[in-house]
C-alpha cells in the first residue's frame, strides 16, 4: 500500500517491532528503507551503525536499504530523512517503558511522530513476536473530510489482504454546540446524536460501523482492541504542513494495544497528491 517506507531501528526489540509492522503495510512493489540514527562524532560510532544496521535486516529477513543517519536526535533524524526522501510513511516502534502491548513513545519517537511529512505508523511493544495477518482494519471516523480520507486509507489497506473495515464515531455533548443543536435534556441529547452517527455509519458502504459516546481517545483505544491495526488522522498541521500530535492521537500513543497509523493533514491515500485527513 505505501511505495516508500522509512523504518527506525536502533538494535533494540522496538525497532524489529516496527520492520514487522512495515512488512505489513509496504506495497509488495514499494521500497523499503531501515534507518539508524546517531550523532556520528566518531569513526566507531559510524562503524557500529553500519554493523547494527545489516544484523537487523538479516535478522528480519527482509529487502531494505540500509541508512546511518547523523542527527542531534533520533526523532529529528528520522523525520528530515523521510522529508529527503520523501517518504509516505515512518513506521516507528514503541518504547520500552509501558506496559506490554501498549503502543508508548518514549520522547525521541514521539518527536518523530510530532514533526513528520507523511503518514506515521506505530508498532505496539512485542509486535515482532507475533506480526499476525491484518483482518480487520479500524478506522476514527466523524464524517469530516478529514476523516473520509481515512476511511478511504483504510479500504485500500483492507483490499489488499481482504480484511474486512470497521469504523468508530464518538460522539459527546460538546459537539452539539457546532450543530446548533441543544435538547434541553442531556439524555434526550446523547441519544439523538449517537442516533444520527448511527444513520452516518450505517450509510457508508462496506464498513462495519458503531457509535458510542464518550472521549474519542479512549473509546477508540478500547475498539483498537477489536481491530488488527487503528488509523486515525490529524487536523492540525506544523511548519510547511508537517504533521502535528492532535489530543487523541497523543492519548492512543499511550494505552492503544493494537498497531496505530496516523495520517498527516496533507494526506490523500498513499502514493496521491496531499489534501487532508483526520484526528477523530
Amino acid at each position: 500500500m505505501f511505495k516508500n517506507v522509512l523504518v527506525g531501528v536502533d538494535g533494540r526489540p522496538n525497532g524489529r517491532d516496527a520492520i514487522a509492522l512495515a512488512s505489513q503495510l509496504i506495497d509488495p512493489d514499494g521500497n523499503l528503507t531501515l534507518a539508524h540514527v546517531h550523532r556520528g562524532e566518531v569513526a566507531e560510532e559510524r562503524e557500529d551503525s553500519r554493523k547494527r544496521l545489516e544484523e537487523e535486516r538479516v535478522r528480519a529477513d527482509v529487502k531494505a536499504q540500509l541508512l546511518s543517519v547523523v542527527s542531534t536526535s533520533p526523532g529529528r533524524g528520522l523525520h528530515e530523512q523521510a522529508e529527503e526522501q520523501n517518504a509516505d510513511l515512518l513506521v516507528v516502534g514503541s518504547c520500552s517503558h509501558g506496559a506490554f502491548g501498549r503502543v508508548m513513545l518514549g520522547d525521541d519517537t514521539r518527536a518523530a511522530l510530532n514533526g513528520a511529512p507523511c503518514a506515521v505508523a506505530v508498532a505496539p511493544r512485542g509486535y515482532a513476536e507475533d506480526p499476525h495477518p491484518i483482518d480487520k482494519v479500524g478506522v476514527g471516523y466523524n464524517a469530516s473530510p478529514e476523516s473520509k480520507v481515512a476511511l478511504a486509507v483504510a479500504h485500500e489497506l483492507a483490499a489488499q489482504t481482504a480484511a474486512t473495515v470497521h469504523a468508530l464515531e464518538v460522539v459527546w455533548i460538546p459537539s452539539a454546540t457546532f450543530t446548533g443543536i441543544m435538547p434541553t435534556a442531556i439524555g434526550e441529547s446523547i441519544d439523538v446524536m449517537i442516533e444520527e452517527a448511527k444513520s452516518r455509519m450505517k450509510a457508508l458502504p462496506d464498513v462495519e460501523g458503531y457509535a458510542v459516546y464518550g472521549l474519542a481517545g479512549e473509546e477508540l483505544a478500547v475498539f483498537g482492541n477489536a481491530v488488527d491495526i487503528l488509523i486515525v488522522g490529524s487536523r492540525d498541521y506544523g511548519p510547511m504542513r508537517h504533521q502535528v500530535i492532535g489530543s487523541t492521537s497523543a492519548y492512543l500513543e499511550r494505552h492503544a494495544r493494537c498497531p496505530l497509523l496516523v495520517l498527516p493533514r496533507t494526506a490523500t491515500s498513499p502514493g496521491e497528491d496531499s489534501t487532508t485527513s483526520d484526528e477523530h
